[in-house]
């Protein structure tokens, strides 16, 4: 059957088929004649017709790739493959263009900006650093050093300057004179890039200059200081130490860093390619300025003795720790010792805790060396006199708190000499009532305690003494014997100076002065003075305390041959820090006075924590403020009294 679609006869031009003349069909393809839109003859147009750039097209049997898009015309007439010559030109002016850019720029740089570049190229290669200045002394009050800085030689080496032939006796010299690592040295010597490699610190002057003396090439020294602390001063925690970059970080060294430091020098240093300094390729842009020195109101043989004979009671009584305090009547401290202490050469080997000073940073109940603040208020406001006779029985109710004596001698008739020479708690309240809180609080506050000493140094605790209208029932009481507020060592030191002092009390100092590296000296600023006591009520006073220390007191113990001592014991319960209670908490044993106590030349405070052994004070500490007083008084060259003290009645009926 045929088809309804007319076969078309083959066209003899097509290829494969055969020519009307019977030759052979010529093989070469035919084109096709293209229609004006572009597209081929015969073949529809549209999306379905559209050659793809690159697709490839089946005609007659053979495929082929379609022809690819021309480019544009400028492209095409700029750089067409037979014009090569506009293709250099236009090369050639690109080339030019970025060389006059180029040579701008350098003309700009080398002709108009030289200078503001150079200085720039001059800051990155050049740095500004500190040189060492020498720093001031700390001295006692005959210039006796408690610190003082030493000078001393960083050793380097300059590797590039090392001749090659002298290379292994530098090591060798280095090694051997120094005590160093051969193979440390070595390193150094060959590092490279490398100007500045320091070899080994803190070489005596002495040591540097023997070694200099070789004349080896390449190996230089630089000045720099050390702190050195003189051994078994006992001063470590007042004067504290500086850290390794030669600032104070502890104690007075801390506290008067700006008085101490001076001023460091400048000096200009090359920075080489790896970090490193070398410092010869520089120049001193200003002088250093030493410091000036402390000189401090110590005794250095006094602080040596307060501190060796706290710290054998301390271990002896297996106690806590302690304080001492020597100072003169004036308030002018001789010695502030502390144990346990810490060793300035071995910081390492230290803790925080170990650095505080305990003199003004521990803070305690003062008991009954407090009572001279309550019988002395009374004296002064007229409401007892020495004489003043009080029935004093062995305890007391008192609102809901019994009070009671430390030893039960039955109900006694005690005059006020009594009331101090035996310490009767009983007998001190009794006062305390007719001084009334208000003028009590007011006479504490006048001696200086709950609030600063005035001595300025780091640490200081002010203690605690609440104000009278916030006392309650039983505080009244409390306070007049020594509980219920606490103290520092020094503001109690300070109570006894004023004591000593005639009535009047003058801030305590450590500091006397600063000296200049021109050797001028400028004393410290004028201390406040208050007068917290007539001469005459601070007279009868030291009278008691002689009392204490006769054979009727509580203190015989501390009676120093061919000197009349004045002096108060102090027995105190501790509060338990992990309870807040006194259960458990264990003594503070105190003693405080002053010698000759017809003219007063030393006062000394004694306080010791929680000592197991033995916790009374006339048995703790008094034995502690024998031996520093003894030896302060021959050190101050202080002659004997030569006469004994006047008898005091102390019961009704002595006559």
């Amino acid at each position: 059957m045929s088809s309804s679609r007319d076969r078309r006869p083959r066209d003899p031009r097509r290829p494969g088929a055969a020519s009307r003349s019977g030759s052979r069909p010529d093989k070469r393809p035919q084109r096709e004649p293209r229609r004006p839109d572009g597209g081929a003859r015969g073949r529809p147009s549209g999306r379905s017709g559209a050659a793809r750039p690159g697709a490839r097209e089946r005609r007659g049997g053979t495929v082929r790739r379609s022809a690819p898009k021309p480019p544009p015309p400028l492209l095409r007439r700029t750089f067409r493959r037979g014009d090569p010559k506009k293709r250099i030109k236009i090369g050639g002016v690109l080339i030019v263009a970025i060389m006059v850019l180029f040579a701008g720029r350098l003309t700009q740089i080398q002709g108009f900006e030289a200078e503001e570049y150079a200085a720039a190229a001059s800051d990155m290669r050049l740095q500004t650093i500190d040189v060492p200045t020498l720093r001031g002394q700390i001295t006692d009050a005959d210039g006796n050093p408690f610190a003082l800085s030493t000078e001393v030689r960083t050793v380097f080496v300059d590797p590039e300057e090392i001749e090659p032939e002298e290379r292994d006796q530098v090591v060798s010299e280095l090694t051997e004179y120094f005590d160093l690592n051969a193979d440390e040295v070595a390193a150094k010597v060959d590092a490279t890039p490398s100007r500045y490699q320091v070899v080994t610190e803190g070489v005596r002057p002495d040591d540097w200059y023997e070694f200099r003396d070789l004349g080896l090439s390449g190996v230089g020294a630089e000045v720099d200081y050390e702190r050195v602390y003189p051994d078994e001063t006992g001063a470590a925690d007042l004067v504290g130490f500086v850290g390794a970059e030669g600032y104070g970080l502890e104690g007075l060294e801390g506290y008067l860093d700006g008085t101490l430091a001076g001023e460091a020098g400048k000096r200009q240093v090359e920075v080489a390619n790896d970090g490193t300094q070398i410092p010869m390729a520089g120049g001193l842009v200003r002088e250093p300025e030493p410091g000036r020195d402390v000189r401090l109101t110590l005794d250095r043989d006094i602080q040596w003795k307060a501190t060796r004979a706290l710290a054998d009671q301390v271990e002896s009584l297996d106690a806590e720790g302690g304080s001492a305090i020597v100072s003169r009547p004036d308030g002018e401290i001789l010695a502030m010792a502390d144990h346990p202490s810490y060793s300035q050469g071995d910081i390492g080997d230290s803790t925080a805790e170990d650095w505080s000073n305990g003199a003004v940073a521990e803070t305690f109940e003062p008991g009954s060396t407090n009572k001279v603040i309550t019988i002395g208020s009374a004296l002064e406001e007229g409401t007892t006199t020495p004489e003043s006779v009080f029935t004093v029985p062995y305890s007391m109710e008192y609102y809901d708190q019994t009070f009671r004596n430390s030893e039960n001698n039955g109900t006694q008739r005690l005059t006020v000499n009594g009331i101090m020479a035996q310490s009767s708690n009983v007998g001190t309240i009794k006062i305390a009532d007719e001084v009334g809180a208000q003028d009590l609080h007011a006479y504490m506050d006048r001696f200086g305690l709950g609030r600063p000493t005035g001595l300025d140094v780091p640490g200081e605790e002010s203690g605690v003494l609440t104000d009278p209208d916030d006392w309650w029932g039983t505080q009244l009481p409390s306070v007049s014997i020594g509980h219920g507020l606490s103290v520092n060592a020094v503001q109690m030191a300070s109570v006894y100076a004023t004591i000593a002092n005639g009535g009047e009390r003058v801030e305590p100092t450590v500091i006397d002065g600063t000296v200049a590296p021109s050797g001028e000296f400028t004393p410290a600023e004028e201390r406040e003075s208050t007068r917290v006591l007539s001469e005459e009520s601070a007279d009868q006073l030291s009278l008691m305390l002689e009392a204490v220390t006769s054979d009727e007191g509580t203190a015989p113990q501390a009676r120093i041959d061919g000197y009349r001592v004045a002096g108060k014991t102090g027995t105190a319960n501790r509060i338990d820090p992990e309870t807040g209670s006194y259960e458990d908490g264990g003594y503070t044993a105190t003693f405080a006075g002053f010698a000759p106590a017809d003219d007063p030349e030393i006062v000394v405070q004694v306080v010791l924590h929680n000592p197991k052994n033995s916790y009374y004070g006339g048995e703790a500490a008094g034995p502690v403020f024998n031996d520093i007083m003894s030896f302060a008084l021959k050190s101050e060259q202080v002659p004997p009294t030569g006469e004994d003290p006047p008898a005091l009645r102390l019961l009704e009926e002595e006559k």
